[in-house]
């Protein structure tokens, strides 16, 4: 990339077998590689030949374990690729901010500089795995979670970037007057510091925030240098690109500091045809019952015995705000029934791939138009890439769709040199006690 044209940012969320819920039922597919480690490379170094920005792993509090831990598989990608960022989600509620920042420190460190951190905060459902710890509500859940933002980044700046000294004739390790307690004691943390981890490649991870309530669009216009969002349809995603953007400048933040990722679910072919073949036989593969039970159970009502094939008309259904979690994803499923009158059928294959994402069925070529419409119209400044059935779709993406892109000049050629944050556009946080630094602390984490 040369210059200062905008250009699209493309990362791979690993995701099990694939994102759409059946992908693990194809005779071809290998559902226990989802915790093979060998399988893992090959995806990220797939991702990095297509010159991908990231790695995307997801986590999940309580449930069955279905991947594996994101700090140890990130650790061990890191070795295994040379320039792809490694994106991790880590959450605010069952985790302590000094671990956090330790362990954050420590990837940067491995990796060189290509950590991300995908920031989200959790509900109660992972309560009993953790001394049925009490959680707060759905908003005061952002307000623990900037403090905690506070903590971690006071806590990456108890070391300044000159700290390390190594001076073997002086007989000095470090000059201690560059290593800083910090003495934070807040509404809900207290942490003396330093850090026990000198100041990492790029001062801080990559901020990324997850989720589209009004609480966490706030959040994210203070904190986030990317958001992974859920936008099912162009003009729904370009109000909430404007309105992100319009937040973030309240914020005295300047535009552009945030880069807006919507997930983008995809199932390809050679054809539309092939491809729409494709996700009928995954379609063949889905629990309809089952689908209706998490339907009834989500909204409140009761759909055991609701004919499939009909448009579906949900009474009296549980609204967004009495939801404890994923309030943007609870109203984007309300909408779209509301809007296209789906039947328990439809649906359950529009959930099944995109799961409030936007999905996408269809060519390769017809996949890059989609790509750049959103793009150019400022829908989203990129995607977060979630193949309907790895490899076969992101081999499909990375062999056909990255060189069309390349053509149309919206993609990279070749990697940038540099760290994660460079690759993104996004500045290094100075130090906040160096005499560059801005007494907004805001501005050390924006573009």
């Amino acid at each position: 990339m040369s210059g200062s044209k905008r250009q699209l940012h493309l990362n791979t969320f690993l995701y099990l077998t694939g994102h759409h819920d059946a992908a693990w039922r194809l005779a071809d597919n290998h559902p226990e590689l989802r915790i093979d480690i060998d399988y893992m490379v090959n995806i990220a170094r797939l991702s990095e030949r297509g010159l991908l920005d990231a790695i995307f792993a997801a986590d999940i509090e309580g449930g069955l374990s279905k991947w594996l831990e994101p700090f140890t598989l990130l650790a061990y990608l890191a070795v295994k690729t040379k320039h792809i960022g490694l994106i991790a989600t880590v959450n605010t509620t069952y985790n302590e901010p000094f671990h956090v920042a330790r362990r954050f420190a420590s990837l940067d460190h491995i990796s060189k500089g290509r950590a991300g951190w995908n920031i989200v905060t959790s509900g109660g459902n992972g309560a009993v795995n953790y001394s049925n710890k009490p959680v707060a509500e759905h908003d005061e859940r952002y307000d623990i979670a900037n403090e905690y933002l506070e903590v971690v980044t006071k806590l990456w700046d108890s070391w300044e970037d000159d700290a390390v000294v190594n001076d073997k004739k002086a007989g000095r390790q470090y000059d201690n007057s560059k290593i800083h307690d910090i003495n934070h004691a807040g509404s809900y943390y207290t942490v003396k510091g330093p850090l026990n981890v000198s100041r990492s490649p790029q001062g801080y991870p990559v901020f990324v925030q997850s989720g589209s309530s009004d609480k966490g669009r706030d959040y994210a216009a203070k904190w986030a240098e990317v958001i992974f969002t859920a936008q099912h349809e162009i003009n729904e995603a370009r109000a909430f690109y404007s309105d992100v953007n319009a937040r973030v400048l309240r914020q005295g933040r300047p535009s552009g500091a945030i880069k807006i990722l919507p997930g983008l679910c995809f199932i390809l072919g050679r054809t539309e045809q092939e491809a729409r073949e494709r996700e009928a036989e995954l379609n063949s593969y889905l629990d309809l019952q089952e689908f209706a039970a998490n339907l009834s159970k989500r909204f409140g009502v009761d759909l055991r015995n609701y004919p499939v094939d009909q448009p579906l008309i949900l009474e009296n259904p549980k609204q967004a705000s009495e939801v404890d979690q994923v309030r943007s994803r609870h109203q984007l499923i309300l909408d779209l029934i509301e809007r296209e009158k789906l039947s328990i059928r439809q649906l359950a294959g529009r959930h099944a791939l995109g799961r409030g994402h936007a999905s996408f069925v269809g060519s390769t070529a017809q996949l890059a138009d989609f790509i750049e419409a959103w793009f150019v119209k400022e829908a989203a400044d990129g995607f977060n890439l979630m193949p309907g059935v790895f490899t076969r779709d992101l081999e499909l993406f990375i062999d056909h769709v990255v060189p069309e892109l390349q053509r149309r000049g919206l993609f990279r050629t070749a990697y940038e040199n540099g760290t994660l944050r460079d690759r993104l556009r996004l500045k290094r946080p100075a130090h906040s006690t160096s005499p560059k630094s801005s007494t907004n602390k805001l501005n050390l984490v924006t573009a």
